[in-house]
């Protein structure tokens, strides 16, 4: 596994948007308030050309675009860290033009952003052997003030915290709208994980994962590598995180389902599964527990749920293709990440 230099002080961020990019409000204004907090704290900033592009569907430029753009960021030293933009929608279209063949021999370089970012975050791992961050986009950096969450992602670029633990509590409605743009995350409602089996446990893998979404969109198309890089670190074992956006409960069964009977569960050590965006969502008698623990309990590994990873934040940033250990006793929750 490759491991990018990270983020020295007075060094240069990047900035990306393979997916949608900060056009429209309450973005674009989060987005540049970010950059101010950067420039204060010390950093220079390179924007890439679709930063504030809204010319493609679903995403913020045309793929070809997308893809150059990346490929300029990812194997030139115009950066010494890329955050992206943001999420979106078909990021999965501008694959097709990312140079993953040049990547995996360009020298490594920090990539982090979640959601539709996966497709980058979990290929620049499966394919390129580089680990990357699933982690906040940019516009989060422009909250005032900064959640806990936040401030471990920054630390995370610099290498100053490589242990995540949970937060108190998360956001079940947002308050951030175009009328105020830098409003903080809404945190309400109590963390309570949910154990299967109802136990302490401590496990150690390698971190594999992001958007069940864009997971499955992955899976059996020619980037889908991910039965090899199971086989070449089934010494490590591998912990699956995985988290979903759009998908309601059925959906997340049939991806859980989809992916086990891929073969890519295989060397599994654990699950981490953050809140589902349908959080308590119930239809015919399915809820998001027996949607993923129903089909994952023949693993006989450790499933913990509603764990702060994705679309209800906060999140933990993680670094995937990192060797982890994972411990979780009662309520808590710690991620230990090693660069081995």
């Amino acid at each position: 596994m490759r491991y990018p230099l990270f983020l020295p002080d007075g060094g240069t961020i990047g900035f990306v948007a393979p997916s949608f990019g900060c056009a429209s409000e309450p973005y674009k204004t989060a987005f540049i308030h970010a950059q101010q907090r950067f420039r204060e704290m010390g950093y220079y900033l390179d924007l890439g050309p679709n930063c504030y592009a809204q010319e493609g569907v679903g995403i913020s430029n045309t793929p070809e675009k997308c893809g150059k753009e990346l490929n300029e960021y990812l194997l030139t030293e115009k950066a010494d860290v890329l955050i992206s933009c943001g999420g979106g929608e078909l990021m999965c279209e501008m694959l097709d033009y990312v140079d993953f063949k040049g990547i995996s021999e360009a020298s490594p370089k920090w990539y982090m952003g979640y959601s539709d970012n996966t497709n980058l975050t979990f290929l620049l791992t499966t394919l390129c052997d580089t680990a990357s961050i699933y982690g906040p986009c940019a516009g989060a950096f422009g909250m005032e003030p900064w959640h806990e969450s936040i401030q471990d992602a920054l630390e995370l670029l610099q290498g100053k915290k490589l242990v995540m633990k949970g937060y108190d509590k998360w956001e079940k409605e947002a308050g951030k709208c175009e009328e105020n743009p830098l409003v903080p995350y809404q945190v309400t409602e109590e963390r309570i994980l949910r154990r299967f089996p109802d136990a302490d446990s401590e496990f150690s893998g390698r971190l594999l994962g992001g958007c069940m979404d864009c997971l499955v969109n992955l899976l059996g198309t020619r980037y889908d590598r991910v039965t090899d890089f199971t086989r070449k670190y089934q010494k490590d074992g591998i912990i699956w995180f995985l988290e979903s956006c759009d998908l309601n409960v059925f959906a997340i069964r049939r991806a859980i389902w989809q992916m086990q009977h891929a073969g890519w569960f295989s060397h599994v050590k654990g699950f981490l599964i953050g809140r589902p965006l349908v959080f308590g969502q119930e239809m015919m008698g399915l809820d998001q527990y027996h949607a993923v623990y129903d089909l994952l309990k023949s693993y006989q590994v450790p499933v913990i749920m509603d764990v702060d990873l994705g679309h209800l934040p906060p999140q933990m940033p993680l670094i995937c293709g990192s060797l982890a250990t994972v411990s979780c006793r009662g309520n808590e929750l710690e991620v230990r990440m090693e660069l081995k």
